[in-house]
């Protein structure tokens, strides 16, 4: 496992701990997808590339991987995702990489034979999504073009009070994200595992296999509580809602601040399926 996690990181723009860390993550929920040599593959938000790489590693040169992202380029920081895939491509695994920025596969007229993939994989990339409808859409559209479908989010089930400020701050940030037209927000909708199994099952989807990982070492609980308490009270500044909710996301902000004062931080488990 070391030994192909750091051929890995070799492609990748950073190999400091933080790319480590996310890397040997998706490296995990890739084994447990079983992506064999060979397979094309259709990854849905493909992002900076940290899920991307791993598949185009397993599959192999002879097999591909289409990583599709609804953002531009020149989104994303310190890196942008369009820097980071430039040097995916041009790494060992680029060959069997193909990106396409600025794709909505539920609007654009992007179309594949049914089947053709023999993977679709969506990592930490669901809760990007705008609606239920819109996950609701993108599932059935996808069971037309993909033999198996492998997905992979935050586990809301939390085992330990550790985990309990990054689901908070997910909460909360989903709440005000409910108000709003158009974003570029981490968490947009919030989907339990509930209704991911409802909405996959509602659109073709049968699961054969799930479970729930944990990572801890993941530095995303970290990220999500600091940013929520650095930008709640713009948010809310900019958004008309009822006054009794603002009052309600105000004290879920206050419980986020005493819950950091008194533990010490873990990243929720993620909570993973294939279905076919």
């Amino acid at each position: 496992m070391e030994q192909i996690l750091e051929k890995i990181l070799a492609c990748m723009p950073s190999s400091n701990k933080i790319q480590k860390v996310q890397t040997q993550h998706r490296l995990t929920l890739a084994e447990t997808w079983g992506i064999k040599k060979g397979s094309k593959i259709l990854e849905i938000g493909c992002g900076q590339g940290d899920t991307t790489a791993v598949l185009a590693y397993l599959t192999g040169e002879n097999g591909l991987v289409h990583g599709i992202d609804i953002a531009s380029a020149d989104y994303g920081a310190p890196v942008t995702i369009g820097e980071s895939h430039t040097f995916l491509q041009k790494s060992a695994v680029g060959s069997q990489i193909k990106i396409d920025f600025e794709t909505d596969i539920g609007a654009d007229p992007l179309r594949f034979p049914d089947n053709y993939f023999d993977y679709i994989v969506l990592s930490h990339s669901s809760w990007y999504l705008s609606s239920f409808e819109e996950l609701a859409k993108m599932l059935k559209m996808l069971r037309k073009w993909g033999k198996q479908l492998c997905f992979a989010e935050w586990d809301t089930s939390i085992n330990s009070v550790e985990q309990y400020p990054h689901f908070l701050a997910v909460l909360i940030q989903a709440q005000y994200e409910a108000f709003k037209k158009n974003s570029m927000a981490n968490v947009r909708t919030l989907f339990t595992p509930e209704d991911i199994r409802k909405l996959a099952k509602i659109a073709g989807w049968q699961v054969i296999k799930e479970q729930s990982i944990h990572s801890p070492d993941l530095q995303d609980a970290d990220w999500e509580v600091h940013m929520t308490l650095a930008d709640y009270q713009e948010e809310l500044a900019a958004i008309e809602m009822p006054e009794k909710l603002r009052y309600l996301i105000e004290s879920e902000v206050h419980l986020l601040k005493a819950s950091i004062e008194k533990i010490k931080l873990s990243p929720m488990s993620t909570y993973t399926f294939t279905a076919t």
